[in-house]
């Protein structure tokens, strides 16, 4: 049988990507910028202006940076694409999601966590279990539901994936206070989010693929009930 085919718009390196192609997904990537970690079929394109015929489902994540909690640190404008990618899904008209950080302006979106799906690993620097955390959200055309509420373990560490805390903190005493959060080891990040082809810079912008892979089956099961 014929998969359902899926753009996913601002692709990165394919953390969204592999989702869905486990959900059952045919997967083509866009970006504006060379993504040769990319897992599958990729255009470097610009993703504002793609053509859209001929896709099941389109997923996009404009650049977060706008929304994100580090917006401020470095006194940069980043642009602002979410309110103009929504605008061209809703007039494409078809099965859409557009994913993006706590803050962004999406309505009605699912928060999903990496806890809801118990994403942890061993960080042997410190010698305990760390927990993934990593919330975002996710605004669909469809109704998707999230696997419940978040379900962090009480005095488990929380492990941040945003790009090397850890690593310009020498000191591996886990009571010093490291600025810009905790971040685990480069093969404990991986582990954490479910990924093991690309290395640390694409890691720190991408989304476990377990959370579309849970949101693809959702839309899936929809798109088959409605043939």
């Amino acid at each position: 049988m014929t998969k359902p085919r899926l753009l996913d718009l601002f692709c990165g390196a394919g953390g969204a990507a592999m989702g869905y192609h486990r959900a059952g997904f045919e997967v083509v990537g866009v970006d504006i910028n060379p993504q040769r970690h990319y897992p599958f079929e990729f255009h470097q394109a610009d993703a504002m202006t793609y053509p859209l015929d001929g896709f099941d489902v389109i997923h996009a994540s404009p650049p977060c940076q706008a929304y994100s909690i580090t917006k401020n640190a470095h006194n940069v404008e980043h642009p602002d694409l979410v309110p103009a990618m929504l605008r061209r899904l809703e007039t494409w008209g078809g099965t859409w999601v557009v994913e993006n950080v706590v803050g962004a302006p999406l309505d009605d979106a699912v928060t999903l966590c990496g806890s809801m799906f118990d994403l942890r690993a061993w960080d042997y620097y410190i010698g305990q279990t760390v927990q993934l955390k990593r919330h975002r959200l996710f605004q669909s055309s469809r109704l998707i539901m999230a696997p419940g509420p978040c379900r962090h373990v009480k005095g488990m560490r929380v492990g941040g994936v945003y790009g090397g805390a850890w690593s310009k903190n020498k000191t591996l005493d886990p009571n010093v206070k490291r600025t810009g959060g905790y971040a685990p080891p480069d093969d404990v990040q991986r582990v954490l989010m479910g990924i093991d082809w690309m290395p640390r810079k694409p890691l720190a912008q991408s989304i476990p693929p377990v959370y579309t892979e849970w949101i693809g089956r959702q839309l899936l099961a929809a798109i088959e009930s409605a043939a």
